[in-house]
């Protein structure tokens, strides 16, 4: 079908070669982005609580609970670019492995993974506040948002197979 697809819908070898390539570049990344110590923001997030070195957003839903807590455009920015942002986290890592792996394809599977993963971050990045002072929170939002990140990318898997897998006859229009 392609150097990349089969005409099952399955990566080729050189597809597989190159999913991996992205899902290791990305797995960095999101290492960097979920450890690496996060400069001290300007911009306060409201129902943040602070025990010690560990901070923690504990509240479901904050961004609506605390909407009216926020002072400016930019804090509403701020808030609701970081759900976004979580959202999007997990969304290329979820994919990749959903390209790869075959034991992962179903949503209850997926979601799951998505939500492991999740954890696994939040619960790190307490740890590295605890032992070295890294400034990251630990958010009940985060689990939900990644875990809907992971969930859309199921999704996305599902459609990318679906027009990888029609008949070349009916995309010609």
């Amino acid at each position: 079908m392609s150097r990349f697809w089969e005409k099952n819908g399955e990566l080729t070898p050189w597809g597989k070669s190159a999913v991996r390539c992205v899902l290791c570049f990305y797995a960095l990344a999101v290492c960097a982005m979920c450890f690496l110590p996060q400069p001290f923001s300007q911009v306060k997030t409201p129902g943040i609580q602070h025990y010690g070195r560990l901070v923690l957003l504990l509240t479901s839903f904050n961004s609506l609970v605390s909407l009216g807590k926020i002072k400016s455009l930019w804090q509403l920015f701020w808030v609701i670019g970081q759900n976004f942002s979580n959202v999007l986290l997990l969304y290329p890592l979820i994919l990749c492995l959903l390209l790869l792996n075959k034991n992962v394809r179903s949503l209850k599977r997926t979601a799951m993974l998505s939500f492991s993963v999740s954890l696994f971050i939040e619960i790190s990045q307490l740890l590295l506040d605890w032992f070295f002072n890294v400034n990251r929170v630990f958010e009940i939002d985060d689990l939900w948002t990644n875990t809907l990140g992971g969930i859309l990318a199921f999704y996305s898997y599902q459609t990318l197979q679906r027009k990888i897998k029609k008949p070349v006859s009916s995309q010609i229009v």
